[in-house]
């Protein structure tokens, strides 16, 4: 399955380049992730528990930055292991390009699952893998465009 968006994002380029290399900021961005842990400047290891129709699964694997072309892009490629439940694997091809109000980010995403999560249907398979990946882009973009108020209690 195939998945396309793009958001506008008020900062600068390099701003947004940084955070999609912050495991901190993706950690914070990635719906269902418990962990998400750098091994090396360009490979993560992630746990991410994700509820796909009836089944609920927590996936852990090995996430890995490929085709690297700071600050427009790169390709991000991770593969995921949810016990009974199956797999899933996928890449997002992610480009960032300077616009007058910011940066304009779009992204090109497949995503493939094996095991008893095949067996829920193609339809409920991509709305899911859709809703993550928007969800994921939303988050990102909101983590940039609104920052955390202020601690007020002193």
């Amino acid at each position: 399955m195939e998945m396309t968006g793009e958001y506008l994002i008020e900062a600068p380029r390099e701003t947004v380049w940084a955070a999609l290399n912050d495991v901190d900021v993706l950690r914070a961005c990635i719906p269902g992730c418990k962990e998400l842990e750098q091994t090396s400047d360009t490979t993560m290891e992630a746990k991410v528990t994700q509820k796909i129709g009836p089944v609920k699964a927590t996936f852990t694997g090995a996430v890995e930055l490929v085709n690297i072309d700071a600050p427009n892009g790169y390709t991000i490629q991770g593969e995921g292991k949810g016990g009974v439940a199956g797999f899933a694997k996928g890449s997002a091809d992610v480009s960032l390009t300077e616009e007058p109000e910011g940066t304009r980010l779009v992204y090109t995403a497949h995503a493939q699952v094996g095991g008893k999560l095949a067996q829920l249907g193609s339809r409920l398979i991509n709305s899911t893998a859709k809703k993550v990946a928007d969800q994921f882009f939303a988050n990102f973009h909101d983590h940039l465009t609104n920052p955390e108020p202020a601690d007020t209690n002193g």
